[in-house]
């Protein structure tokens, strides 16, 4: 089997990588074996090139079937302790040459071997040929036999397929390659599974004059794991930071789509027509992606005073930066961006590796950042730089030396060229910052507007940052506070720098002192009130806070008044209708004892002053209706009045 090592490598951070082997061969075939969890990904993106000019004729793979499934109808079964014997079981009936020792040579039908090697010592094993000169069975020792030719083509077929299905079994797959003839160089290029990288950074500042700021050696290393069956030899590597698009798509397993069993009809017809909707594959694994990196990394841990120690071996920028050669050439791929290594990289079979991609001077300024909502009560000390390395920094730690000396870690974002990058190493404890807040309403305007009352009102938000410096020195913390959506800023010092999600505030924190930023916001709301639930008292102070003139409250008032006259004439008439309904009780009375009574006698007389009454109640009654008609009218007037006020408003 020709070897076809792996020439270069491209790792991503989403679980893949790109590879590409290289081999110069001859002949008409070329196998490379692979996992069972690549061949989906292999299929999805093999690309084979013959660079001499030969074509690629197809290529050919063992399908996902069990070792007796692919095995089936192959005459020839080995086993893996008598594989020989197994083999002339098999081939019993075929044409073949026995090779024995001492030159001789034995041609015929085989009949096959004598005795299992289990009963009998493999060089007493007896074999039988049937030869073809002459009806006769020549038996030998299978001990003799130092060869063996099989004359039968179908039976080297099988053969051959059985080995080939030994070398897929397991959890590896063989995939053929088919060439014209002639000399090859073989460039072929997959897509497969593989460890994401990762990138470690190193922060080395050295302090300059101005206070806050100096120069810093930015030092990137990425690390890699080689996880294939095979060792890497001087192979190329790059490493794509940014994040393509990645899925698992099931091209390896068949699929046989189900089709509708048409039964015959019981007279002759059309054949019936059917479409089957189209199945799909099995459920696609979708690249999943990384985590966004947190805003400024605040994730970092207080940190505690060391006791003294002696002094480290000087450790600068410079020396650092020589000690560790950079040959690594940034590319950007649209989206994506590629570190080439500039150096041939060897990795064993199951080992890992740190290769360096970064070496680049900063200038930098050193900040105190707080922001409750990452790290309550205390600033950090953070590292801020512009990104001119010209290269795309990947979401990484980063360990920051200062001066020679350990200061902190934190995570470095990732951050495009040209960008920030925001380095938060150590919380300062000598600082403690508290915050309180709350809010308000306020009411901007007031404006009748028909039957209603329009309020205009400020919602107003404040949060107060107390600053305590209990350090010997004076410091400036920037102060991170979160931007509120529709909401605007107001009688607030100018914010010193803004972000995409905060404003921040410089504050001047004296030595051993206070001091306190008060943040406030407000957003305009409006809101209206029916006018007539409104009350004298409420738009009277109205009018007392300037939100009212005289002329709109005289308006509102003659306005109250009205619908109090109407709520008046809407009382009298529940009376007069509760007045009906006891004269209706009354009556109803009446009638039931004039039914009981005769029209004679005592009965007579009483009889008689009952329909008196009743005829005095149908008086009351139309002096009620009278009453109702006239109020109805008054509510109706009252009701004009009104709509013509409100047009004139």
């Amino acid at each position: 089997m020709a070897t076809v090592p792996i020439v270069h490598m491209t790792l991503y951070k989403h679980g893949v990588g790109f590879f590409e082997r290289r081999a110069r061969l001859s002949g008409t075939e070329v196998t490379l074996p692979f996992q069972v969890e690549v061949m989906n990904d292999l299929l999805k993106s093999l690309t084979v090139i013959d660079l001499e000019g030969g074509q690629v004729l197809g290529m050919d793979y063992a399908t996902p079937q069990t070792r007796e499934e692919q095995l089936e109808g192959c005459t020839v079964r080995l086993s893996d302790q008598h594989s020989l014997y197994d083999l002339l079981v098999s081939l019993r009936g075929r044409r073949i040459v026995l090779r024995l020792d001492q030159g001789e040579t034995l041609n015929g039908l085989l009949v096959g071997p004598d005795e299992a090697p289990e009963r009998q010592p493999l060089a007493t094993t007896l074999i039988s040929v049937l030869q073809d000169a002459e009806n006769r069975v020549q038996v030998t020792p299978l001990g003799r036999v130092q060869g063996l030719e099989i004359l039968d083509e179908q039976g080297g077929r099988d053969l051959r397929f059985f080995l080939q299905t030994a070398l897929s079994q397991g959890n590896t797959r063989v995939v053929t390659i088919r060439l014209t003839p002639g000399a090859h160089e073989l460039s072929v290029r997959y897509v497969a599974p593989a460890p994401t990288w990762r990138v470690s950074y190193r922060l080395v500042a050295e302090s300059g004059a101005e206070p806050g700021a100096g120069r810093a050696l930015l030092q990137g290393w990425g690390l890699f794991d080689n996880c294939l069956e095979e060792d890497l030899q001087e192979i190329s590597l790059s490493l794509v930071a940014g994040m393509p698009i990645s899925f698992v798509y099931d091209l390896y397993t068949p699929f046989t789509p189900e089709r509708p069993l048409v039964k015959e009809e019981a007279r002759v017809a059309a054949a019936p027509v059917e479409f089957e909707a189209v199945r799909r594959p099995k459920a696609m694994r979708g690249a999943q992606p990384e985590a966004e990196p947190p805003a400024a990394g605040f994730g970092v841990v207080e940190m505690m005073r060391a006791p003294m120690a002696p002094p480290p071996a000087p450790s600068s920028r410079e020396a650092i930066a020589q000690a560790v050669q950079v040959m690594t050439e940034g590319k950007a791929l649209g989206e994506l961006f590629q570190y080439n290594i500039g150096t041939p990289v060897t990795v064993g079979r199951g080992q890992s590796a740190m290769v360096p991609i970064i070496g680049e001077e900063l200038e930098y300024r050193k900040d105190l950042l707080y922001n409750g909502a990452r790290l309550a009560a205390h600033p950090v000390a953070t590292l801020r730089f512009k990104n001119s390395t010209g290269l795309t920094l990947e979401r990484g730690p980063v360990t920051v030396i200062e001066d020679g000396e350990y200061v902190g870690e934190a995570i470095l974002p990732f951050t495009t060229t040209e960008g920030e990058g925001v380095v938060p190493y150590a919380v300062e404890l000598g600082i403690r910052i508290r915050e309180q807040s709350g809010s308000s309403t306020e009411t901007r305007a007031l404006e009748l507007k028909g039957i209603y009352l329009q309020f205009e009102e400020w919602d107003v938000r404040w949060r107060t940052y107390q600053v305590t410096n209990t350090t010997d020195k004076a410091a400036d913390v920037l102060i991170e506070h979160p931007r509120t959506a529709n909401f605007e800023i107001f009688n607030t010092p100018a914010p010193h720098e803004q972000t995409a999600e905060t404003v921040r505030f410089k504050v001047s924190a004296p030595s051993q002192g206070e001091t306190t930023l008060k943040v406030q916001e407000r957003q305009l709301l409006r809101r209206r009130e029916e006018l007539q639930k409104q009350s004298y008292e409420s738009l009277q102070q109205y009018l007392q806070r300037g939100l009212l003139d005289r002329q709109t409250l005289d308006k509102a008032l003659k306005l109250l008044l009205l619908w109090d006259t109407i709520r008046d004439y809407e009382k009298k008439l529940a009376a007069v209708d509760q007045e009906r309904q006891t004269v209706y009780k009354a009556q109803q009375q009446l009638r039931e004892n004039l039914q009981a009574l005769a029209s004679t006698g005592k009965e007579g007389e009483l009889r008689a002053r009952y329909v008196a009454q009743l005829e005095a109640s149908e008086g009351q009654l139309q002096t009620l209706a009278q009453r109702e008609a006239e109020l109805k009218a008054n509510i109706e007037k009252v009701k004009q009045e009104i709509e013509a006020r409100l047009k004139s408003l």
